[in-house]
């Protein structure tokens, strides 16, 4: 065999391992849970663990299985009670009271938004703005490039009007931002805070009252959530203290958008929500509603990640999606609340003191649940490639030379 053939063999072969390996890394290949199938009280423990360990502020889990609260922890001085800011957590309740007045008639899902807009309208663009509608505003479809995170301002500050922060909302990384269309409506998934401000004030304008007010009264009190709220959490008493990684207490901030960042609520107020969409007893919309909104409709890398407001993690092993949100904040804030329709489990973490241990332990819940990555761990999971991928590529290589070495001698025989 020439060197040459020999070489583009190796090459071709070691391409199509390489294919195969990443690939595979995409379905859990290379990922070892963190406890075995239907364990529930080991994954408990495991979180709990991994809380003690790594945060030094607050933090409440809630472990559901089949339905039913089988465990819960708190961490720090805080109860099931306590409030915790729940950062952009916010935009899926924000999305169940877009999708109430969808059911009711008073808005469609596919009418251009400007057609409900009085007191505000996306600046023009060289892009139509008929094609901004509430369905791609919900899956952050709506071509929009504004990314935001939004600011924070400081307890003493004025939190300015919903029509003063769309024209010049404060971004949380400083720079200065616009809520326009950049590109065409429709085309691609682009994570943007600025379309949850439009719909905070779709909502008002439909409804003719404030976006708090209609959550409290169409969503909140009936599902008894009555610790929740949008009023400044340094006022309201039984509140998280807001930490820093180190221990320390930090700021506690007041937000410009109540819909994209300004949800604050207690584990047992999102154990009621949860239960409610799990058991479809007391749901706050319908359940074909609820069903429609963890459709694909943002899409990257051709798998659908994002609903109508909700975030769709994996695609479960029955082909249902598990779904829910998670939120981060300023100074260490992270928010996990995620739900496995095939198994009637959820996840709620709620945490002051690390800006991602929530996500992680729900990146880990999600793999335990179904056996696949969710689409946050993409990076995990490739990574979790490149041990097979270089040994795969080793004994290619070995196995390759030998035959090389063998079929040289046989020709010098």
């Amino acid at each position: 065999m020439k060197a040459s053939k020999f070489f583009f063999i190796c090459l071709g072969t070691v391409a199509v391992w390489s294919i195969v390996a990443f690939d595979a890394a995409l379905y859990g290949w290379w990922m070892e849970s963190v406890a075995d199938d239907d364990d529930h009280e080991a994954f408990y423990h495991w979180a709990v663990n991994e809380i003690d360990t790594n945060n030094r502020g607050t933090a409440a889990l809630v472990i559901i299985q089949d339905g039913a609260i089988v465990r819960q922890f708190f961490q720090g001085d805080v109860d099931e009670e306590t409030l915790f800011p729940t950062a952009s957590f916010s935009k899926w309740i924000a999305a169940l009271a877009v999708m109430s007045l969808v059911e009711q008639n008073k808005m469609n899902l596919d009418d251009p938004v400007s057609r409900y807009l009085s007191r505000w309208q996306l600046p023009e663009s060289e892009f139509d703005t008929n094609g901004v509608t509430l369905r791609k505003l919900l899956s952050h479809t709506a071509g929009l490039t504004d990314g935001l995170g939004f600011g924070d301002y400081q307890s003493w500050e004025t939190v300015p009007s919903l029509e003063n922060e769309l024209n010049s909302p404060r971004a949380s990384n400083g720079s200065d931002v616009n809520i326009i269309i950049g590109t065409e409506p429709g085309s691609e998934f682009i994570y943007s805070g600025g379309g949850y401000l439009i719909l905070q004030l779709l909502v008002e304008e439909v409804s003719k009252t404030t976006f708090s007010d209609y959550v409290t009264t169409n969503l909140l009190r009936p599902l008894g959530m009555d610790r929740s709220t949008y009023a400044y959490l340094g006022d309201q008493t039984n509140s998280s203290a807001s930490f820093e990684m180190d221990g320390s207490i930090g700021p506690t901030y007041k937000y410009a958008s109540d819909a994209a960042t300004g949800f604050s609520s207690s584990s047992a107020d999102l154990s009621k929500l949860v239960l409610a969409l799990i058991n479809e007893q007391n749901s706050p919309l319908q359940q074909t509603t609820i069903a429609s909104m963890r459709e694909p409709q943002g899409f990257l890398l051709g798998s659908g990640i994002w609903g109508l407001g909700t975030m769709l993690y994996v695609q479960a092993p029955q082909g249902d999606f598990v779904f829910g949100h998670d939120g981060a904040n300023d100074p260490a804030i992270n928010t996990s609340v995620r739900i496995n329709p095939e198994t009637s489990d959820g996840l709620i973490v709620l945490l002051s003191g690390h800006p991602s241990l929530a996500s992680d332990i729900g990146l880990e819940w999600v793999l335990w649940q179904t056996g696949y990555p969710d689409f946050l761990s993409t990076e995990r999971a490739l990574k979790s490639a490149l041990f097979p991928f270089l040994l795969g590529t080793i004994v290619i290589l070995l196995l390759a030379m030998v035959r090389f070495l063998r079929a040289k001698a046989r020709v010098a025989q």
